[in-house]
């Protein structure tokens, strides 16, 4: 929505004043197979659930792209990483936790590695000049230089218009995207953990680390009184009854990922807005105004936490 609190708060109060139909795009809450994890847990076939754990691996290559050389690197310049990477995060555990009052919230995280005295010894400001690219993994040369010999345009299309050797190589050479890693203006977290408490007793966990070979595959583990739900980024939820003992398999629906980005979330997505706005329906949105406002109220307090050191309690972030 926004980046600050008087924003979001704004923008609600505008489309409240005008009758406006309003969708964020929190695109996971639309992403089928998490569609189907709300509606296993919604059905009691775990029973209660008691605790929830959230992981998202970003992928060492997708945050130095991002977050160490890209917009999202520096806090004044864009905002948090919680906000600017995880607040689909922390809304998909209020989604999961629906009608259950967020009563505590504390976080710790810090930017552990990014940092100038992490620096490899011998190692340059630019990749282009470096005599330990070859055994840097966040080398921008490997990232952005070496697909491009190879056919692939990747993630250069993002650092030049039309990406070709030639302009790759001069991006590297006079641009951002080409800065060691080491000695950008970062300053946003590269792992951060968030701990939920809920008004009935139940807990939530939400994790983000940098270092990981996924990119984005959310992991989720629900732990329900009679059994669990384990997701692991892509494919069917595997449940386990303590009943019986047994391990179902539970697949989504048609994702349409044909459609769109985030396995056909993206189609989704736009697919309910527009019967929304064409039916005259606010219901068909599914990430409206006040859900989106009450998920993005609460990585404020997380980031509160973190930032002051203690434990917040969320007044203003009602069910």
């Amino acid at each position: 929505m926004a980046v600050t609190e008087e924003d979001c708060r704004e923008i609600v109060a505008a489309c409240k004043k005008n009758n406006t139909i309003l969708s964020v795009g929190h695109v996971l809450r639309y992403y089928p197979p998490l569609q189907k994890l709300k509606e296993l847990i919604n059905s009691g076939i775990i029973g209660d659930v008691v605790n929830i754990h959230l992981h998202e691996p970003v992928g060492f290559y997708h945050f130095a792209h991002s977050y160490v050389r890209g917009n999202w690197r520096n806090e004044d310049e864009s905002t948090f990483v919680l906000m600017a990477k995880c607040c689909h995060d922390i809304d998909l555990l209020l989604w999961w936790f629906e009608g259950q009052r967020c009563t505590k919230v504390s976080s710790f995280g810090s930017l552990f590695q990014f940092r100038k005295e992490k620096k490899p010894e011998g190692a340059s400001s630019r990749c282009m000049d470096c005599i330990v690219e070859k055994e840097c993994p966040y080398s921008a040369k490997k990232m952005y230089l070496d697909p491009i010999k190879e056919g692939c345009v990747g993630w250069s299309s993002v650092i030049c218009d039309e990406p070709s050797i030639e302009s790759v190589t001069d991006a590297l050479r006079n641009g951002p995207y080409g800065r060691c890693v080491y000695e950008s203006d970062n300053d946003v977290c590269d792992n951060q953990v968030v701990n939920f408490e809920f008004e009935n007793g139940q807990t939530a966990t939400f994790s983000m680390v940098a270092f990981t070979e996924k990119l984005c595959e959310r992991q989720v583990k629900v732990f329900g009184t009679m059994g669990e739900l384990t997701f692991n980024g892509s494919g069917p939820i595997s449940r386990f009854d303590f009943n019986s003992k047994e391990i179902f398999i539970h697949k989504p629906v048609c994702s349409f990922s044909g459609f769109g980005g985030h396995g056909g979330a993206d189609y989704h997505l736009i697919n309910s807005f527009v019967h929304a706005l064409a039916e005259n329906d606010p219901s068909k949105v599914v990430t409206g105004a006040d859900i989106s406002l009450r998920s993005h109220l609460l990585v404020f307090r997380a980031e509160q936490a973190r930032v002051e050191g203690r434990v917040v309690v969320p007044e203003d972030v009602l069910v």
